[in-house]
């Protein structure tokens, strides 16, 4: 989920147990709209792809399964993975303009790093951690404030093991240290991937859209854009170069210099009489 273009819930589980390397992947018709073209013996992974179709005299919204590629198969210069960023510069990006206010606190029990309230709709940081630890901490809070839907359904207990995994995979994403992560008990309540699939999907579904929304308020503030800029596809003639001039402006007279011209024009006046 850190290191794979956005994918949804399914296609990350399916594409993971094919290749755990996969980082971007597309379907043969995805890629050659960007007139790249396979490497010699390439084979394509099963991917789920959505698919309109009609039924009744309505459009309707499906999927089919069918092959897609990974960068990697791709007669393209790959990608160099970027540097991580200091601490210092992901905590700043981190901390501006949130929509969930958040606060430093020195009363908070030593066993709370920090904690969301839904009701203040604010998350209470303990003072005196390391970076890392705060960096963890916040996101992990983050993350619990973005599965809060506002209704009144927010529960705690069920949003803390998701809420965990989604800070994990920001310090994957961002390189920052996670060795003090531990999962054996999100393990154990998944009943080691023995639950019900939909459950499953469920519980990864919810990790990837917190995570997606942690990131991209901190990719917004680092000034990395959300989308590449691509030529327009349709847009509006300009002309040829040269042959447009723009628009003459006219020049507003400020009301003393207006004052004197219509002082000139009376003087004129009297001196022909």
């Amino acid at each position: 989920m850190a290191r794979c273009k956005p994918q949804k819930a399914a296609n990350l589980l399916l594409l993971y147990s094919q290749n755990p390397e996969i980082r971007q992947v597309k379907t043969f018709d995805g890629w050659k709209k960007e007139h790249k073209t396979l490497r010699a013996g390439a084979h394509g992974y099963t991917f789920i792809a959505d698919q309109k179709y009609e039924k009744d005299g309505e459009t309707r919204q499906g999927y089919v399964i069918c092959k897609a590629y990974d960068i990697s198969q791709i007669r393209t210069k790959q990608p160099e993975p970027p540097e991580p960023k200091p601490i210092q510069t992901l905590m700043g990006a981190l901390l501006k303009d949130t929509e969930t206010k958040i606060c430093i606190a020195d009363n908070l029990p030593d066993q709370v790093q920090a904690q969301y309230i839904p009701r203040e709709r604010i998350i209470y940081v303990r003072n005196g951690m390391s970076e890392e630890v705060t960096f963890h901490a916040i996101n992990r809070e983050l993350a619990c404030a973005a599965m809060d839907a506002h209704d009144g359904t927010y529960s705690r207990v069920q949003a803390a093991p998701q809420a965990f995994c989604a800070a994990y995979v920001m310090a994957e994403k961002y390189g920052v240290d996670h060795s003090g992560f531990q999962f054996d008990k999100i393990c154990q309540m998944q009943e080691y991937g023995n639950r019900e699939p939909q459950e499953l999907r469920a519980f990864i579904g919810n990790v990837k859209n917190a995570v997606y929304t942690i990131s991209r308020h901190i990719n917004r503030n680092l000034g990395q854009p959300e989308q590449e800029f691509m030529p327009d596809e349709f847009s509006v003639s300009e002309g040829m170069k040269g042959e447009v001039q723009p628009p003459e402006i006219p020049k507003v007279e400020e009301p003393e210099e207006k004052n004197q011209k219509q002082k000139g024009r009376k003087s004129k006046k009297q001196a022909e009489r």
